[in-house]
């Protein structure tokens, strides 16, 4: 399938993986981009530039197909030393870096001078076009589904991802609520060049996480994920557990009083004791919608030949049989 991601991207489906803490390691990254989509690394998940180099390296044995590095631009009072993380991007060969968070303008000189392709995470159609204006090559459009933080506007992607469409002049990804053949056509029908999987790829063989995750995922439905950090303007989708269900104690009771140093323990530090230990119930880690539409946990291969298959079926049989 071409669309104006794979061209731009260098793949051959148009399906990317979410850069996600603790989970966007080398096994991963590297067999979604050997399968034919774009894997990405996490590069804050990797305490220093040095070690974000040796994941590179690790990725770049395993594949030696596109992959990308996530950048995640933090609030200003946390400084990493993003230009050290960018040069190690650059020295590693990557191509592609999947910006998050605050805007990458300060950044982008320097990653375009190394022929770098920039792809910023958007909540909403008003910050898809500053990302376009300072020079991104491609956005990722993030509806209200999406695990992580959907942003304040709350505008789920059967509304958003037209009017992005209807706005933008460069290319972009849909992301939050895709998991299947059916995701990627509806994303591609409603204006999107690809989609983007997050919470998808957590559940395939090889995923870099305690079993646990992958089959409380399995077990989730649509229904089990939560909002936290609302009242601080920092809206997360997480999935419900004893964790969060005290997180969300805590946010009732303060009320507007609430800071993040009253429930800093529920959402800092968490996710090593989530994806490496396999405590479900420890606190807070990012969990879509998606969680309904996931039954299995397949091989990426699996997986992604899964999705670009039925995709194919729908469109070549369902959809031109109806005009038929």
């Amino acid at each position: 399938m071409k669309t104006r991601i794979t061209e731009l991207l260098g793949i051959e489906h148009p399906i990317v993986q979410g850069g996600m803490h603790f989970v966007g390691l080398a096994p991963l990254a590297a067999a979604v981009s050997e399968a034919g989509g774009l894997g990405i690394i996490t590069g804050l998940t990797q305490k220093t530039p040095e070690l974000l180099a040796r994941e590179i390296a690790r990725a770049r044995a395993l594949t030696d197909k596109p992959i990308g590095v996530n950048l995640t631009f933090l609030p200003t009072f946390a400084d990493p030393p993003y230009p050290e993380y960018i040069q190690a991007i650059i020295e590693g060969g990557v191509r592609i870096v999947e910006t998050a968070g605050r805007s990458p303008e300060k950044y982008l000189p320097a990653m375009k001078a190394a022929g770098i392709k920039v792809v910023h995470k958007c909540t909403s159609v008003r910050h898809a076009l500053k990302a376009e204006r300072i020079g991104c090559d491609a956005v990722s459009v993030d509806g209200f589904e999406c695990g992580g933080h959907p942003g304040e506007d709350d505008v789920p992607n059967f509304i958003l991802l037209p009017r992005a469409a209807e706005e933008l002049t460069i290319p972009f990804i849909a992301s939050g609520g895709m998991a299947d053949g059916r995701s990627l056509v509806a994303a591609l029908a409603l204006g999107a060049e690809g989609v983007n999987m997050g919470t998808r790829f957590i559940a395939t063989k090889e995923a870099p996480v305690h079993e646990n995750v992958k089959q409380a995922l399995v077990a989730a439905s649509e229904l089990d994920t939560r909002l936290i950090m609302r009242s601080l303007k920092n809206t997360e989708r997480v999935i419900n557990n004893s964790g969060v269900a005290r997180i969300l104690e805590i946010e009732k009771a303060k009320g507007a009083d609430l800071t993040i140093g009253d429930i800093y323990d529920q959402v800092a530090g968490i996710y090593p004791k989530v994806m490496i230990d396999g405590d479900m119930e420890a606190g807070a880690w990012s969990c879509g919608m998606v969680a309904g539409l996931i039954h299995d946990v397949p091989t990426v291969k699996e997986l992604i030949d899964r999705i670009m298959a039925e995709a194919k079926a729908l469109i070549a049989k369902r959809l031109a049989g109806m005009i038929a």
